[in-house]
């Protein structure tokens, strides 16, 4: 077996398991994705990059009625195939908001891969630092909608042969880090993960880790992160706290490099704690009862993404320790049921355009309305890409000037 790294800019057509899917699908992603480029060139704000390294795939996305009962025979109502996987998503997002992505991954030379190369670039994602066996299969997932619940559930392949540390050579890893405003890992490949994690800790680039669910390696990842966005379950299950605010504590105590962790909550938002260095003389305060108080001052007449936060506070989980610093509770867009579509990838989104809100240094009330606003625009389309916002997007213009 022999691996390269380089980049293809020839069309290519969807297969699996050798075998050639209608070329309609193809040409209506590829030409939608070349379209797509054109209004990218148009809307590239600055240089600021940001490196992502994980997971990347090819996506069937295929929307049921209803989610089928064992032994059941259905038909699909509609059927899309397109690029996947978290950082593949993520990047795409960061891309279409206006800063250049690298991405580090691994595909097989064949026309998966070719396939899910041709649509990052087409977007605007550097492809410099893909790792492309000679042999092998690309990653791929089934993704079932259920378009009566608006839910999905995913059944992921993984490429083989994985990505290993000896796939990138020093001299591609100091090119693909040099210059990086961040870099973004997803928990996967996690020994090619940690080389990439470890050299941008020693050039001081900051690291933002997204939690999605128990991985091996994640746990040598966290210590280097900066930033943690995780999944509604992850939180308790990393660190067996009765609540989700006293998780947040506990997260902080056992990451004390973090600045910030962020746990996503789908239509119900999410809650981030910050943490504070300065805080003033004050008494403690019991997480789980301010979190109870904030959520009373929701507004539900608003269908705008909004933001409300506490004073630095002290704030302690009972049996865990305190933590001082703010907590954050925000609210999701409220999207009409007639435009809600789909919900893949609303995490990935909501991660893209945290790494946007973090180079652009966004207060955290506006980075976490902004990014709902990206996550919601994502949802109003079938697939984890199609509904990304672009710079331009109108519904974007009270963040990006």
């Amino acid at each position: 077996m022999h691996n390269n790294i380089y980049t293809f800019s020839t069309p290519s057509y969807f297969t699996l398991f050798n075998t050639q899917l209608p070329s309609l699908f193809y040409h209506s992603t590829h030409s939608n994705a070349w379209r797509l480029c054109t209004t990218l060139r148009t809307t590239k704000s600055n240089d600021t990059v940001v490196v992502g390294c994980g997971g990347i795939a090819v996506d069937f996305l295929a929307v049921v009625d209803s989610y089928p009962n064992p032994d059941d025979k259905i038909r699909t109502i509609n059927l899309k195939i397109q690029g996947g996987g978290n950082v593949g998503n993520a990047l795409t997002c960061v891309a279409r908001l206006g800063l250049n992505p690298r991405v580090i991954s691994k595909v097989a030379n064949d026309s998966q891969g070719m396939s899910i190369l041709d649509e990052l670039q087409a977007d605007g994602v550097d492809t410099s630092f893909l790792v492309v066996s000679e042999e092998g299969t690309s990653p791929f997932t089934y993704i079932i909608v259920d378009n009566q619940t608006k839910t999905r559930t995913g059944i992921h392949t993984p490429g083989y042969p994985p990505m290993i540390p000896d796939d990138l050579s020093e001299s591609s890893l100091l090119s693909a880090l040099h210059g990086a405003r961040i870099v973004y890992f997803d928990g996967r490949l996690y020994e090619t993960a940690l080389v990439v994690a470890q050299e941008a800790v020693r050039k001081n680039i900051p690291i933002l880790i997204d939690a999605e669910g128990p991985r091996e390696g994640l746990d040598d990842l966290l210590k280097l992160a900066d930033y943690v966005v995780c999944s509604t379950q992850f939180p308790q299950a990393w660190t067996e706290a009765s609540t989700i605010p006293q998780a947040l504590v506990s997260t902080l105590l056992r990451l004390p490099n973090i600045k910030f962790v962020i746990v996503t909550l789908g239509k119900d938002g999410c809650i981030m704690l910050e943490r504070s260095v300065d805080v003033p003389s004050t008494e403690e305060v019991d997480i789980d009862s301010l979190v109870e108080s904030l959520e009373t001052r929701k507004n539900g007449t608003v269908s705008i993404p909004t933001c409300i936060s506490s004073p630095v506070t002290k704030f302690i989980a009972k049996g865990i320790g305190t933590v001082s610093g703010r907590l954050h509770f925000g609210k999701a867009e409220r999207i009409p049921p007639s435009e809600l579509i789909d919900t893949t990838g609303a995490g990935d989104a909501f991660i893209g355009a945290v790494l946007y809100a973090i180079c652009a240094k966004f207060s955290p009330e506006t980075m976490l309305s902004f990014s709902a606003t990206v996550a919601a625009a994502k949802c109003r389309d079938l697939g984890a890409r199609s509904g990304l916002p672009y710079r331009a997007d109108p519904r974007l213009a009270s963040f990006i000037p």
